[in-house]
């Protein structure tokens, strides 16, 4: 990697934290990003597709930026930024239709490199049902090597996270904000243990808020980087949904947990049985399945 690159990079997402295809344009006439400081607001506006206004905030921003210790301050504080040109960038998110540009990590960046990761998602309010499904999932799962990704909010995720860790395997957790914001607090102690011993990314610069409209940008890249997604509970309309509507464009595996008709919770599952998702509810269904579809696909 060319880190005088790398440094222009992180400067431009530091003020402008868009995905790789927004960068496109610009990256394609300027590939090193060394013209930059150069351009008019008038160009970035035509290369960036933003108003005028903002193009010329942008370029004031970004020359302030490149003053800034970026890769220094991000060491500091044990953050790992993973550009699309880093060797252990993950080549599946390639596929999506606007990768993000810059990963920001935390953690065992290894994990990035390991084939066999699956997602585990759910509702925020999911049950005890949601628990005693991931009694039965997670353990062949983990047994068998796989890791296990999930967004690390509150309710099936943090459940899917926790007994990961409890069974001594590897988990992944994706997040919707920048490393200086955690969110939900209420899992502040399982996002530490996640950053020290396991691994968390995510697109966003530290500074970065959560907002509601980051999650279901996080949620493709949490598709992204897994073969397969299992669904425990879900109402029809949810963020859990959108996660797997960014599986199917990306032809991943769709696995769902059959639950209580009488529970709104199951309604998302069942859907996705209904239009062709697996159903299961252990994980060595899950591990036969996948390792069907898999060798179908081959």
């Amino acid at each position: 990697m060319d880190k005088k690159f790398t440094k222009r990079l992180l400067a431009l997402h530091y003020v402008f934290p868009k995905s790789l295809q927004k960068l496109l344009p610009l990256l394609a006439q300027d590939p090193d990003l060394t013209k930059l400081e150069q351009k008019s607001p008038y160009e970035l506006m035509l290369l960036l597709n933003i108003k005028l206004e903002q193009a010329t905030k942008l370029k004031a921003s970004y020359r302030q930026s490149l003053t800034f210790p970026l890769i220094e301050t991000y060491e500091k504080y044990k953050i790992i930024p993973v550009s699309y040109q880093h060797p252990l960038y993950p080549q599946n998110l390639f596929e999506l239709i606007d990768p993000p540009a810059v990963l920001y990590a935390k953690g065992d960046l290894t994990l990035l490199a390991e084939p066999k990761k699956i997602a585990i998602i759910g509702s925020r309010k999911a049950s005890s049902y949601s628990r005693a499904a991931l009694q039965k999932i997670v353990p062949p799962l983990v047994e068998n090597g796989f890791v296990i990704v999930s967004g690390l909010a509150r309710g099936a995720d943090a459940m899917a996270h926790q007994k990961t860790i409890d069974l001594g395997g590897r988990t992944i957790a994706v997040t919707g904000s920048g490393f200086l914001h955690p969110y939900p607090k209420e899992n502040a102690s399982l996002n530490n243990i996640i950053e020290e011993k396991h691994l968390v990314i995510t697109e966003y610069p530290p500074y970065m808020e959560p907002r509601k409209w980051n999650f279901p940008m996080r949620n493709r890249i949490i598709s992204g980087l897994s073969k397969g997604v299992v669904v425990t509970e879900a109402y029809v309309k949810s963020g859990t949904l959108s996660t797997i509507e960014h599986a199917l464009d990306h032809g991943r595996d769709i696995f769902a947990v059959p639950g209580d008709i009488s529970s709104p919770l199951s309604e998302g599952p069942h859907k996705l049985i209904l239009e062709g998702a697996k159903p299961v509810w252990n994980g060595w269904q899950v591990l036969e399945e996948y390792q069907q579809m898999t060798a179908e696909k081959e």
